[in-house]
């Protein structure tokens, strides 16, 4: 119980462990923040099977979401930080699989991190326009398919907007919103039968809202914000549209970018991460947390629940306390 507390309130709350030390220390508790770090450290390498077990189940999948957010690292000896990045995998709601979330501590934004986490996965992947994705797209074995996102298409429209009134940008999101309100209406639907709504309503509107976007680029100067937001959606055309033509994918990346934010948020708590290691082990244990929630689980009901079983627990029986709905740990049992 006292080891998930101090999980939770670092991971979850985003507590930086001297808060927790000086939490104990209003209960009479004495809690130093040496003895508590190497509590971390020690339930984050006994955690390190189970969060690697979900990677596993989360390439077994067909879609993606991934996405990555920069994290402050210290440099040892000189007191200062350099940039590294926290990568986040995270699996498609609309497919009828586990819901899982895997993060990937790595010391830059090179895009061989996506594809040494990846490996020979071969799939659709949805992600923003970063380059670094663009190996996956285009190598000769195993290449990914890529789904763009329209909440990026559309923050481009909603930020000219914002800043000068736009009517053409204004019309953007009109038409943009149409897209939204059909995925809406189909939320609970089968997945034929989303196929099926889309194919009726999301294609003419898409056609619709080309012809629309061409005539505007012909009638746009080069050069300002207008054309770049409309040259972003119609260079990455093929790529937005292609959820349209099925019923299991998704139109776009707020999934995994919902996962990133609250962490997001925690980094102006706890500042920096202490070192790589720090890291790949903040990542394992927020891959287990992040996924407990998604599956509607107390991250730290389960967490309490599973260090106590741990220690006995047999590796054949691994999946049983994986942070899944339970619906899907009986499907891993077949």
């Amino acid at each position: 119980g006292l080891l998930a507390w101090v999980i939770s309130n670092k991971y979850l709350n985003h507590l930086p462990l001297y808060r927790l030390e000086q939490i104990a220390a209003r209960e009479q508790v004495t809690l130093s923040r040496s003895t508590l770090a190497e509590w971390v450290g020690r339930t984050g390498v006994a955690l390190q099977p189970l969060a690697d077990q979900l990677k596993w189940h989360l390439l077994q999948g067909n879609t993606l979401h991934a996405d990555e957010s920069p994290v402050a690292q210290l440099e040892p000896g000189n007191g200062k930080t350099r940039k590294a990045y926290l990568w986040a995998y995270r699996s498609n709601d609309l497919d009828p699989g586990p819901r899982i979330v895997v993060f990937d501590y790595q010391t830059s934004r090179s895009g061989r991190h996506a594809q040494d986490f990846l490996q020979n996965w071969q799939g659709h992947l949805l992600v923003d326009d970063y380059a670094g994705y663009k190996a996956l797209f285009f190598r000769e074995q195993s290449p990914c398919i890529e789904l763009a996102c329209w909440a990026h298409a559309r923050r481009k429209f909603f930020d000219l907007h914002q800043a000068n009134g736009s009517p053409m940008a204004f019309e953007a999101l009109q038409r943009i919103g149409e897209l939204y309100a059909i995925e809406t209406e189909g939320k609970q639907l089968t997945i034929e039968a989303r196929q099926q709504l889309r194919k009726q309503k999301s294609l003419p509107t898409l056609d619709a809202l080309h012809d629309w976007l061409m005539q505007t680029r012909m009638q746009t100067a080069n050069g300002g914000a207008s054309a770049k937001a409309l040259d972003y959606t119609l260079k990455r055309w093929p790529s937005l549209v292609r959820y349209a033509h099925t019923g299991h994918l998704p139109i776009d990346n707020n999934p995994v970018e919902n996962v990133i934010r609250p962490i997001a948020v925690g980094k102006k708590n706890w500042l920096f991460v202490g070192s790589e290691r720090a890291g790949q082990r903040a990542a394992a244990i927020q891959t287990l947390l992040g996924t407990a929630q998604l599956n509607g689980i107390d991250p730290a009901a389960w967490l309490k629940d599973t260090l106590t079983k741990l220690p006995t627990w047999p590796n054949s029986r691994i999946d049983e306390l994986l942070p899944l709905a339970p619906k899907f740990i009986e499907a891993l049992k077949l």
